[in-house]
């Protein structure tokens, strides 16, 4: 394992290179720039809001922030992208929650100059926007799924496991995670841009938890109903798996089934601690926004566009897996070192 200097290193050093390759010499007056959340009370938006904020500070952007009032409401992000391009925001950064359906917003805003980063989850196509900056969604789905595999041994091959996911309109991340976690399970994915085309036997549910405690609550109990046999839980965010582990334990199943999960919040990484979660594959939300604002400047000041990580079509802020359990062949840092990094 890496210790955990060495694992800030790996986290943090490619994007400390492109925040010093964003950075401007000049003032930043008046340039405007737009942070777009899916909702405002997600400790992963939270601190992607702390982010931009400190960097807008920093720098002297003016930033106003928008968030839509529930996890894919679309109609708030299109009116938000208006108000930016009334405004005449220099860039917008936006986590859509509807990544196909704001696309025609999002050419709005570019056809009208302003520079657009989607940050999190990318939209469909990608390059609808001038560029992403996100964890590798399907390589952090198939850390969990891998670990979850190894833990399981001989005994993954009969696992019964229900899929927690995000919203009926598949955007990006609820996609490459889920997908994500089927490829590190060894589970046939058939379409990887589609979730519930599947026909391995060991997926007996999928349902939808708008990533919040409560709806994780409600899939799990829906997923229990199909079938009460369910040894592993995949869920998109913390949150879901929060409220999927209340409903277990609920029925006195919560000591029978592996829930793993992605995100690397404070209270998630805790979660993992005491059980709750056995893995999580922890996100940097702050780097993101940082980083998104410092893009906005360079763009402001020179025109220039930020690069992609070489060989992706987004910038990878990076992706770790937390764990107290470790499984041979799947690197991991404990929970100890993942309170170090996390967020919310």
């Amino acid at each position: 394992m890496k210790s955990v200097s060495a694992l800030k290193l790996s986290v943090f050093g490619a994007a400390a290179t492109a925040l010093v390759a964003f950075a401007a010499p000049a003032s930043a007056q008046g340039v405007s720039a737009c942070l777009i959340t899916k909702t405002d009370t997600n400790p992963f938006f939270v601190k992607m809001k702390e982010g931009a904020t400190a960097k807008a500070k920093e720098l002297g952007v003016e930033l106003k922030s928008y968030a839509g009032k529930i996890d894919g409401d679309n109609e708030s992000q299109v009116a938000a992208i208006e108000s930016c391009i009334a405004d005449g925001a220099k860039g917008i950064l936006l986590v859509p929650s509807d990544s196909k359906a704001i696309v025609d917003s999002v050419k709005k805003a570019r056809d009208a100059g302003i520079l657009v980063i989607a940050l999190d989850t990318p939209l469909e196509p990608i390059d609808a926007a001038d560029s992403t900056f996100a964890t590798d969604n399907f390589k952090a789905g198939e850390l969990i799924g891998a670990w979850a595999k190894a833990t399981l041994g001989d005994a993954a091959k009969d696992a019964k496991i229900a899929f927690l996911d995000l919203n009926p309109s598949q955007p990006t991340v609820d996609v490459l995670r889920d997908q994500g976690f089927m490829s590190g399970f060894g589970i046939d994915t058939k379409d990887a841009n589609k979730i519930g085309d599947e026909d391995d036997a060991r997926n007996v549910c999928h349902d939808v938890t708008n990533g919040n405690e409560e709806g994780g609550r409600k899939a799990m109990e829906n997923c229990l109903q199909k079938d009460p046999g369910i040894n592993v839980v995949y869920t998109i965010n913390e949150p879901a798996a929060a409220g999927a582990y209340e409903a277990l334990k609920a029925v006195g199943m919560e000591s029978n089934v592996l829930i793993v999960s992605v995100d690397g919040g404070c209270p998630g990484v805790k979660n993992v601690s005491e059980g709750v979660i056995g893995a999580t594959s922890q996100q940097y939300p702050l780097l993101m926004a940082a980083m998104g604002i410092e893009a906005i400047k360079k763009f402001a000041d020179s025109g220039e566009k930020p690069a992609p990580t070489e060989g992706k079509n987004f910038f990878d802020t990076g992706a770790t897996l937390i764990t107290d359990k470790p499984a041979s062949g799947v690197d991991s840092i404990d929970t100890k070192k993942g309170l170090e990094l996390c967020w919310g």
